[in-house]
């Protein structure tokens, strides 16, 4: 059995699909100490530069001063502090949603969420490039799922038309993170309201990033409805941990009784939570930080317009920019092409992305200066 192990490793390192795990120390902004080598990352999700700010950080050590570095217990046996709970308060006021709850990370936000809503004799009907974490949480539902093509609405609506289940749920990432595309969630509201479903939304790539200070997809859209329920992780623009889940009162209080993932998890350290709170304010007040990488994504767009021979640059509006590159092999050689020359760009390959779509996965970042998206550009473009 033992040797089964060591065969499906050979497989993977064969396929060019084996993983790498390397060491990092943050330095300043986007530079990164990796394996000992100082880099210039393009590689991770913090989009507004956030997860080293002094505020954060100074939050951080006072929460850690006052209630420590653990929570003890789940949050609903004693790991619910004050912090929790203002965080909580201060998330629904900026989303303007009745009620949020915090969770301590996306994926066990997800995994716990949607089997909350919907169970057996219930239907999902889920975008087939969602994310791992809404694809496990549909699978441990028991629901009937339903996948539908990419952003295939016509096809959506033949299954919501053509099911008769007792609750239906349609399931969205809001920004696909591996595409950069946004879905159409008027579409997929009005969708939601004409067969009697709610609308489920991982903002995860969203949240901080879009709409009017930084209120995510659904805010940018414009969009309210109590049959909208939105997920979004604290990990990317808002530079921290943890995930919420937000929406109508009702809904969320079931989420709660009933997430597992919730429910027997320990909850997030507070001094977690203290951070996230300093977070908000800078996502609400420094616009400054959404008009940088949207110039930095102007610049790089414009850059490689020209250039089908670097690959195939997909159509994205927010910080992610895919260079799809093909076969796993020719996507490693460019990623290690760059490393040569001191840039951080993640090479992603299956089952991140279908088959045949390896890509590098450009991240940009507040962080990054104007310098940076040129040393980017240039090395791109030396190919």
């Amino acid at each position: 059995m033992l040797d089964s192990y060591t065969r499906e490793l050979q497989e993977l390192d064969d396929a060019q699909l084996a993983r790498v795990r390397r060491t990092v120390e943050a330095v300043r902004g986007a530079r990164l100490v990796i394996d000992g080598k100082e880099m210039l990352a393009f590689s991770g999700n913090d989009y507004l530069g956030l997860s080293q700010h002094p505020a954060l950080i100074e939050a951080a050590q006072r929460g850690a001063a006052r209630w420590g570095v653990g929570a003890t217990a789940s949050p609903l046996v004693c790991g619910h502090s004050a912090s929790h709970e203002a965080l909580e308060v201060e998330l629904a006021r900026f989303l303007d949603l009745p009620r949020a709850l915090y969770f301590y990370a996306g994926f066990a936000a997800n995994v716990g969420l949607v089997p909350a809503l919907v169970g057996r004799g219930d239907a999902l009907f889920c975008d087939a490039l969602n994310h791992a974490c809404l694809i496990d949480g549909a699978r441990l539902s028991r629901a009937q799922i339903n996948v539908f093509s990419h952003g295939d609405l016509n096809q959506l609506e033949a299954q919501l038309a053509a099911s008769n289940a007792a609750r239906k749920l349609i399931v969205t990432d809001a920004v696909f993170s591996m595409d950069g595309d946004i879905a159409a969630l008027p579409d997929l509201l009005h969708m939601a309201e004409q067969h009697d479903a709610l609308l489920l939304i991982d903002d995860a790539h969203g949240f901080g990033v879009l709409g009017p200070g930084g209120r995510g997809t659904a805010s940018h859209f414009g969009l309210r409805s109590p049959r909208l329920i939105v997920m979004g992780t604290l990990s990317k623009a808002a530079g921290a941990a943890g995930a919420f889940v937000a929406g109508d009162a009702t809904l969320i209080e079931i989420v709660m009784q009933r997430a597992r993932s919730y429910i027997f998890a320990t909850a997030a350290p507070a001094m977690v939570t203290e951070a996230l709170r300093a977070s908000l304010h800078l996502i609400e007040s420094e616009e400054w930080r959404r008009e940088r990488w949207r110039s930095h994504t102007s610049r790089l767009r414009s850059a490689l317009q020209d250039r089908p021979d670097l690959g195939r640059l997909l159509h994205s509006p927010t910080p992610i920019q895919p260079l799809v590159i093909g076969d796993n092999a020719s996507a490693l050689e460019q990623m290690a092409r760059l490393w040569q020359q001191g840039l951080w760009v993640p090479a992603i390959r299956p089952p991140t992305v279908p088959a045949g779509t390896a890509r590098l996965r450009i991240s940009l970042s507040a962080a990054h200066s104007d310098a940076d998206i040129d040393l980017l550009i240039e090395a791109l473009r030396s190919r």
